[in-house]
C-alpha cells in the first residue's frame, strides 16, 4: 500500500501531476477540440481540495482576486464569493485631521475689545451707513512665513478674517479678541494657496491652490468637508451671491467651472480659448460674471476681459478690454451697473456691465503702482470709496465718482497686495502684503 501511494501522490499539492500517455485520447473523448486555447486561470480550474489544508487555495484565490484593474466576469465573481474586496475610499487618519487644523484660540466672540462688541450688536440695518476713510493701524496679525496672496472678512462673523499664503496655511483671525487673536491655522493644502473666501452658511472657508484643488473647511470642527480636484492649479475661487452652495472656480488653464457643493460636482463649465484665470467677479443679480484671464502669452488681448451668461454658458462680449495687459484683479461696485479692472498698466478701468460693455474711455484711477504683483482692490459698503493696495507697499483711497485720490497710507516695505472693506463696519479694511504680514486699520 505504502508503495502505491508513493507512486501516484506527488511532493507538494501545488505541483502538477504528470502527464499520462493516455491523457490526449481522454481529452478528444469528452472535450471537443477548440480553435482558441483556452486562457489559463488558475483560480477557475477544478483541483482536488485538500482536507487537511484548507485554507491556501482561499488565501490564493483572495490574492489573485485583489490585483487592482484587473476585470472579473460574473463566472468568476459567482466563484469568488465574498472574497473579492470591495473598493471604498480609506477613512481619513484622525491624527491626519488634527495635524491639518491647529487650534491656538478661541473663534468666540466673547472675548473681543468692549467698544467693538458694542458697535457690533448696536449698529443700524436699516441703512448703509457712510464710510470713512481710516487713518491708524489698529491690529497687526503676524504668522504667515511668505507672502499672502488673499484677505476675506466673514459676513456672518464679524470679528473674523481668514488669509491665505504662499507658505500654504489659511489663517483665522479672531482680530479683536483680547486672548490669543490667531485661532486655527489650516493646512489641508499641499502647496500655496492663492484664495480663500468665508461661506454664508456659518464657519466654512472656501480655499484653492497649487494642489490643483479647492477644499471646503468646517472652521468650528476644523475638518475638511469636501474637496474638488481639477487637472491643474487654481488660482481664484468666488460663492454665487444669491446660492451659497454653488461657487465659480478659475484655473490656470483657462478653466472656467460652477461647482455644486451638494453634489460635488460641476453644473456648469465654460469653455473658451483663454489664459490662466486670474479673477471672477459676479454680477449684483448673479446671473452673469466677469472672468479675467492672462493673455501675455498670446496676441489674443481681446481676452483679457470676458463677460459670461451663467446659465447658458456662452460669453456676452469678448472685445471689452482689448489693451495688452493683464487685469489680476476685478470688482464689481456694490449699487451701480459698472464694474473696475485692475491692470498692470498702473491704473484701475472703468467698465460699463450692462451691454455693449464699454470701457470708460473719460475716467480711471490712477495713482498707484502694480508692477506685475496680484494687486487687488475693494469698494466701500455705500460705494462711494474704491481702495487698492499697490507695489510700493502703499494703501490708496479713491473717490468713485471722481476718481481722485482722497488718501495714501504707507503700511508695508514690500507690496501691499489685498485690501479689503469690512462688510459690516463701515470704517474698517484689512490688507496683506508679499511679506507675509496682515493688518487692520481703523
Amino acid at each position: 500500500m505504502d508503495l502505491l501511494c508513493n507512486a501516484y501522490s506527488n511532493t507538494s499539492d501545488d505541483e502538477p501531476e504528470p502527464a499520462s500517455k493516455h491523457e490526449p485520447e481522454l481529452r478528444s473523448i469528452f472535450s471537443p477540440p477548440s480553435k482558441r486555447p483556452r486562457p489559463d486561470y488558475p483560480y477557475l480550474q477544478t483541483k482536488p481540495h485538500p482536507l487537511h489544508r484548507p485554507n491556501q487555495q482561499h488565501s490564493a484565490v483572495r490574492t489573485e482576486a485583489s490585483v487592482v484593474g484587473r476585470y472579473v466576469s460574473k463566472r468568476e465573481r459567482a466563484l469568488l464569493g465574498p472574497c473579492i474586496p470591495a473598493a471604498t475610499d480609506p477613512k481619513p487618519d484622525p491624527s491626519a485631521v488634527v495635524a491639518a487644523a491647529q487650534v491656538l484660540g478661541s473663534i468666540s466672540d466673547a472675548y473681543l475689545r468692549q467698544d467693538i462688541l458694542s458697535l457690533l450688536r448696536h449698529l443700524p440695518k436699516s441703512h448703509v451707513r457712510r464710510s470713512k476713510i481710516p487713518g491708524r493701524l489698529s491690529t497687526a496679525l503676524c504668522h504667515h512665513t511668505k507672502a499672502v496672496n488673499s484677505i476675506n472678512w466673514s459676513p456672518t462673523h464679524a470679528h473674523l478674517l481668514a488669509s491665505a499664503g504662499m507658505d500654504q496655511s489659511i489663517c483665522i483671525w479672531n482680530v479683536w479678541s483680547r486672548d490669543q487673536k490667531l485661532a486655527r491655522v489650516l493646512n489641508f493644502h499641499s502647496a500655496a494657496v492663492n484664495d480663500v473666501k468665508w461661506s454664508q452658511q456659518g464657519l466654512f472657508v472656501l480655499s484653492c491652490g497649487y494642489d490643483c484643488s479647492s477644499r471646503l473647511v468646517d472652521v468650528e470642527k476644523g475638518i475638511e468637508t469636501q474637496s474638488f480636484r481639477e487637472e491643474l492649479a487654481v488660482r481664484v475661487v468666488k460663492f454665487h451671491p444669491e446660492n451659497s452652495n454653488l461657487f465659480l472656480s478659475g484655473g490656470s488653464k483657462g478653466s472656467l467651472r460652477l461647482w455644486d457643493i451638494r453634489t460635488g460636482k460641476v453644473a456648469h463649465e465654460y469653455i473658451q480659448s483663454l489664459g490662466p484665470i486670474l479673477d471672477v467677479e459676479f454680477t449684483i443679480n448673479g446671473k452673469q460674471f466677469v472672468s479675467s484671464s492672462d493673455v501675455s502669452g498670446s496676441n489674443m488681448s481681446e481676452n483679457s476681459i470676458v463677460v459670461w451668461d451663467v446659465s447658458r454658458e456662452v460669453p456676452l462680449s469678448k472685445q471689452v478690454y482689448v489693451e495688452a495687459y493683464t487685469c489680476p484683479c476685478v470688482r464689481h461696485h456694490p449699487f451701480d451697473p459698472y464694474f473696475v479692472a485692475q491692470s498692470n498698466g498702473n491704473y484701475i478701468a472703468i467698465f460699463s456691465s450692462t451691454p455693449p460693455f464699454r470701457l470708460d474711455k473719460f475716467k480711471r484711477y490712477e495713482s498707484h503702482g502694480v508692477s506685475g504683483f496680484p494687486i487687488k482692490c475693494s469698494f466701500s459698503l455705500d460705494g462711494e470709496k474704491l481702495v487698492s493696495g499697490s507695489s510700493d507697499g502703499s494703501i490708496y483711497f479713491y473717490n468713485c465718482r471722481s476718481s481722485e485720490l482722497e488718501r495714501k497710507i504707507k503700511a508695508y516695505e514690500q507690496a501691499c497686495i489685498d485690501v479689503a472693506f469690512h462688510p459690516i463696519l463701515p470704517n474698517i479694511i484689512g490688507s496683506c502684503s508679499w511679506n507675509g504680514d496682515v493688518s487692520v486699520y481703523e
